[in-house]
């Protein structure tokens, strides 16, 4: 198992707080990178992927070098607008509403539509009266 350092303290920097910020919400690490979860439940997971090691998420990332992505959850009306377009999204093959981001390093990403992204997945997998503290943005 690896730890948070194979994630950039840049990213890593920009994700706590918006994951943190959420109720009810706590960081640990993953069988790689780190993951948030409220009440078990993972509503982010951030690692990078080493394509010998990670070959599912190189797959489902297009790559063979290695790169940091994040994975979050989506409604399902919402997963198709997202990943038609592709890079830097991508559709995980492991589970219905799971999504996925290529963050690289960190540069060009869109920190606010992340912020946004992470939001709606937490409101995804908490529980209802959880989700309903949430300002979410307007959309």
């Amino acid at each position: 198992m690896t730890g948070p350092a194979d994630v950039p303290a840049e990213i890593l920097d920009r994700l706590r707080p918006v994951c943190l910020g959420l109720p009810e919400t706590y960081e640990e690490p993953a069988w790689v990178g780190i993951r948030w979860r409220v009440r078990k439940r993972t509503f982010a997971h951030v690692l990078t992927v080493e394509p010998d090691h990670h070959a599912v998420y190189a797959r489902a990332a297009a790559t063979d070098e290695p790169v940091c992505v994040l994975t979050f959850r989506s409604p399902g009306e919402e997963i198709a607008g997202l990943v038609t377009g592709g890079h830097p999204f991508f559709k995980a093959s492991w589970g219905a509403d799971v999504v996925g981001l290529v963050l690289g390093d960190g540069d060009g990403v869109d920190w606010a539509e992340v912020a946004e992204l992470l939001t709606e997945s937490y409101c995804v997998l908490a529980p209802k009266k959880l989700a309903s503290q949430v300002a979410r943005p307007p959309g």
